[in-house]
């Protein structure tokens, strides 16, 4: 892969300073913006002026002076010529479809993902006469071997939820480009970490809730592409994005701003400590996923993909066998150990975790969770910044031991 360091491309977008000199911008929060001329408006309906043309503002649903702020800083951090944000990572991902999908269209999709995605593809976008196909995301030649003439997506996240299978992108990228199909890849597991359109994604979403923001207090998300698509989804006539209305609010956009610069230095730290954690649980006997450890299935592939110098995420899991085990292994981590917090979502400053199967992949049926490799007593989780590394340790090991799955 070329050498791409996402920290050193934000670093080089322009800064955009506040109002009287602020070092931080300003949140513009008009719903709607004044033209200084009337023949100006008619243009911005027709696509002739806007933010980028001129500088021209319409209505806070089409694009926000401060939302944009936000935007510059994913383009660049995933080496896309735009980006544009959401109220939600579901949105992101569901406008995004739905602009490349009609009626009669057939997407291959990684079947290890988020559950409400899977809701999405295997259950919502049948009704609109869109077609899909699950495959093993880990194997490149499922993605060729489904698709079809009427294909018009290859959908998978660069890490798979919650079993952590690594996508191998190029190889997607080289299958998607000569069928005109376009790849699309969620890398919420991943920022900085990976960037799929250095690998030939032609499309990026995000749920920025999770490591992005960090710090668990609002529901965002963000689509990273070329100029052109962004266009698209802001069509005033056909955009999914505009005439669906998953309008980010300035306010969400400024906070996210503002932890963008210290992204890189939460990715590293979230992984140094999923290192360590994962290393000392092999050690002890129980079987751990986590793809910084030789053993993981993907691990030489994942190496290759990596930008190096930022680590191999915060996400591992354990397999306790059962949901009632893995249960007991939370219970006593939160209410006795005060190790993390049972809640759904990830890349929280505390570490959260949660049984897979029974929360964010409930969404999907017990045979196909038995067919993406999901147990009942997996638990996942998204490990955190806070406390004494080895003092966490000591709090897992005493749970484990506790729960009787570890001598």
């Amino acid at each position: 892969m070329d050498h791409f360091d996402p920290e050193e491309a934000i670093a080089r977008v322009q800064r955009e300073f506040g109002e009287h000199g602020g070092v931080c911008p300003s949140i513009s929060r008009s719903s709607t913006f004044t033209v200084m001329t009337p023949e100006t408006m008619p243009e911005i309906f027709k696509g002739v002026r806007g933010p980028d043309q001129g500088g021209c503002y319409l209505y806070s649903r089409h694009f926000n002076p401060t939302v944009d702020v936000l935007a510059r800083y994913l383009a660049a951090m995933e080496n896309t010529e735009y980006a544009i944000c959401t109220a939600s990572g579901m949105a992101a991902i569901a406008c995004t479809l739905l602009q490349l999908c009609r009626q009669g269209d057939h997407i291959v999709a990684s079947r290890t993902i988020y559950g409400g995605t899977h809701a999405l593809l295997a259950d919502l976008l049948p009704n609109w006469g869109i077609s899909v196909t699950f495959v093993d995301p880990t194997r490149a030649e499922a993605f060729e071997d489904a698709a079809r003439p009427e294909t018009r997506v290859y959908y998978t996240e660069t890490v798979g939820n919650p079993t952590l299978g690594v996508a191998d992108i190029p190889a997607l990228a080289r299958s998607a480009r000569p069928r005109g199909i376009t790849l699309v890849v969620d890398n919420t597991f991943t920022p900085m970490v990976m960037s799929p359109a250095v690998m030939g994604a032609d499309i990026v979403v995000y749920s920025m809730t999770k490591f992005i923001n960090g710090a668990s207090d609002l529901i965002a998300g963000a689509i990273c592409a070329r100029r052109d698509f962004i266009r698209q989804l802001m069509d005033l006539h056909t955009g999914r994005a505009m005439l669906l209305g998953p309008t980010m609010d300035p306010r969400t956009a400024f906070d996210i701003i503002q932890r963008i610069p210290h992204l890189a230095v939460r990715m590293r730290e979230h992984g140094r400590r999923a290192m360590a954690v994962a290393e000392h649980i092999q050690t002890w006997g129980l079987t751990v996923t986590y793809p910084g450890l030789p053993a993981f299935p993907q691990h030489t592939q994942m190496r290759a993909m990596m930008n190096p110098g930022y680590g191999w995420g915060g996400m591992l899991t354990i397999d306790c066998g059962t949901q009632k085990k893995a249960e007991a292994v939370m219970d006593r981590l939160q209410n006795t150990e005060r190790f993390g917090f049972m809640a759904v979502s990830l890349g929280y400053f505390d570490t959260l975790m949660s049984c897979s199967g029974s929360s964010t992949s409930s969404e999907i049926d017990e045979n196909e969770q038995r067919a993406m490799g999901l147990s009942p007593g997996l638990v996942r989780l998204s490990i955190g910044l806070t406390g004494n590394l080895e003092e966490r340790l000591k709090q897992l090991q005493r749970a484990l031991q506790a729960c009787g799955l570890i001598g």
